[in-house]
């Protein structure tokens, strides 16, 4: 089992078995058609990419075991890459795993767990480009994500993040407070929306602004925020603005400065400016492309 494996909840399998519930509310009427005869099923990958995903992929086969009505109920996943890998098939496909089991159970398994497998090997073969940019250009900051997820599956694109090697950044609205211009323009003010914000964060709990300007920035900053944000800067407004705070504030207060809004993979590298601590791209889970894996029972 990978390392990634292990941040995953104890709730993985509630998550999985609403899936299967989703997929499967009545009859398997294609399962009844197959029956239960024990069959092997190779996973292949058919373009480039990260492999990301292998926890949920064996979670599903587990589970389409343990809640099907089938004498021998086992599902079993044999690997050939391990979490992580660069898979690049050029002219064939490759072949990722092996499933065995009731062919009734592997079908039922098979588009949710290739789905997800899909899915989470496409945000993690980006955020691994993103990083491999960040790198080429000697940055040394943090390449994150966002909280731009899809909902019902942010557990899987989170995890992929971090298989790629990308930061999560806040996983939900209780991990950080981030305060945006609807939080500002509701409260009338940076400096009231932070110092309301501290009276129930306390200490333990980061505050972050996203600020429009410089002199938002330093209003955030004076109000107490330990991030800013600055928000849709070009490349070079970027790194005036983070060379000027950096210079304000010299070694009296430490504060991290984030950059985000319209950098994607394309324009990645002019972001990658001195004095940016991070930078967040939305692009990491929005448009990213899948991963096309298929799964097919030897004939």
């Amino acid at each position: 089992m990978s390392r990634h494996a292990s941040l995953l909840p104890a709730t993985l399998g509630q998550t999985i078995d609403a899936w299967l519930a989703e997929d499967i509310p009545s009859f398997d009427y294609g399962g009844y058609v197959v029956g239960d005869d024990i069959k092997i099923a190779t996973l292949y990958c058919k373009s480039q990419g990260v492999l990301a995903g292998k926890p949920f992929f064996d979670k599903v086969f587990d589970k389409v075991g343990w809640n099907a009505f089938v004498l021998n109920n086992s599902c079993r996943v044999t690997w050939n890459f391990e979490e992580g890998a660069e898979i690049i098939p050029n002219d064939r496909k490759v072949e990722v795993a092996v499933v065995q089991g009731p062919a009734r159970l592997i079908l039922m398994g098979e588009r949710l767990a290739l789905n997800i497998l899909a899915r989470c090997s496409g945000v993690a073969s980006r955020a691994r480009r993103l990083r491999s940019i960040a790198d080429s250009c000697g940055f040394q900051g943090i390449v994150a994500g966002t909280r731009k997820t899809t909902p019902g599956f942010r557990l899987v694109e989170k995890y992929g993040m971090q298989v790629g090697g990308a930061d999560t950044h806040r996983m939900d609205l209780s991990s950080m407070v981030m305060l945006k211009d609807n939080h500002i323009w509701a409260t009338g003010s940076i400096t009231n929306a932070v110092k309301q914000a501290r009276t129930v964060a306390g200490f333990s709990i980061k505050i972050e602004v996203e600020c429009q300007s410089e002199a938002e920035a330093m209003e955030a900053i004076d109000a107490g925020a330990d991030i800013v944000m600055l928000d849709n800067f070009n490349p070079s407004e970027l790194e005036l603005a983070a060379a000027s705070i950096k210079a304000s504030l010299g070694a009296k207060k430490q504060v991290l400065i984030e950059a985000s809004g319209g950098i994607t993979e394309a324009n990645a590298a002019e972001y990658m400016v001195p004095g940016i601590d991070i930078i967040s791209f939305g692009s990491m889970t929005q448009s990213v492309p899948h991963v096309d894996f298929s799964l097919k029972i030897a004939h």
